[in-house]
């Protein structure tokens, strides 16, 4: 299984304050996530809007990838987890994490999507 994150979503699936500094939140993701990459032999790479921050991409590694979309766009991480769809998808094994139903919308037939919410469950992390 191929995992693709929309990081900024499952960080806004959760009322723990991220938006005081979204750059600390995106490092406690990306360390959760990490931490879960370690249980299993998935492929994941997580997805950012924004410019790369060192303290969060230093989190990658293992079959752990961290992208950002620096685009001058809001949701520019969303036209990046279209592109990333487009180029790996090659079979049914790949699951894309978001509730933003519009990128759900864009993606190819047969890409099976989870919540954000759920995936911060299965992370351990609240609501």
């Amino acid at each position: 299984m191929r995992w693709i994150v929309d990081g900024n979503n499952v960080m806004g699936a959760g009322a723990d304050g991220w938006w005081n500094d979204p750059v600390a939140a995106a490092t406690r993701l990306s360390q959760q996530v990490a931490e879960w990459c370690r249980t299993h032999d998935d492929d994941v790479i997580l997805v950012f809007d924004g410019k790369s921050a060192e303290a969060v991409a230093e989190k990658a590694g293992g079959n752990l990838r961290i992208e950002f979309a620096p685009r001058p766009k809001r949701d520019a991480a969303d036209d990046r987890i279209v592109e990333l769809v487009n180029e790996l998808f090659v079979d049914p094994a790949m699951r894309v994490v978001t509730s933003d139903k519009g990128l759900a919308a864009r993606l190819p037939p047969g890409v099976d999507v989870q919540s954000s919410g759920s995936f911060r469950r299965q992370l351990g992390l609240r609501r």
